[in-house]
């Protein structure tokens, strides 16, 4: 068994993730862990929480809620062109997502902006992994990715260490 630190590595030193599973096969964590990243003046940050109302454990349909929040703390105006998703489920099953923009928009981006956004992911099992890409365009035509770091697809527990949308 492994377990995840909110504060602490998420990963052992041979690169295993690290989870604590609860009796009912549900990763126990505290909080579904976030990412913030920055690369080339974009900041991403990214939140999930479960989504128990319109998941169907049953039928092993689990859907995630997340949001993202984009920051240009560079210098210089960048507006986002395409996405890339890399979806793990526990099963290490990977999905990748391609499209253009984020939820039918492309926000441009001057300094000190931010766009945000909520979407979801359904999976089909109870726990996974998001990360990904967002292509990005300055004012000049210069083309630059933006990493979108790993954050949790994972319900988070009660005190009773039973599963919760929180």
């Amino acid at each position: 068994m492994y377990a995840i630190f909110r504060t602490g590595p998420i990963c052992s030193p041979n690169g295993r993730l690290r989870i604590l599973f609860g009796p009912n096969g549900v990763p126990l964590v505290s909080d579904s862990p976030n990412s913030n990243t920055l690369t080339h003046g974009i900041r991403v940050q990214a939140a999930a929480r479960y989504n128990a109302d319109d998941s169907q454990p049953d039928n092993r349909q689990y859907l995630f809620e997340y949001r993202i929040r984009i920051t240009n703390e560079g210098t210089t105006r960048a507006k986002l062109r395409s996405r890339h998703w890399i979806i793990l489920d526990a099963n290490n099953q990977r999905e990748e997502v391609r499209g253009p923009g984020v939820v039918g928009k492309h926000p441009d981006l001057a300094p000190g902006e931010s766009h945000e956004y909520k979407s979801n992911c359904p999976l089909r099992t109870t726990w996974g992994t998001m990360e990904g890409t967002y292509t990005f365009e300055r004012e000049d035509g210069t083309k630059f990715d933006v990493a979108i770091g790993r954050f949790f697809l994972a319900p988070t527990t009660n005190k009773a260490g039973t599963p919760s949308s929180k």
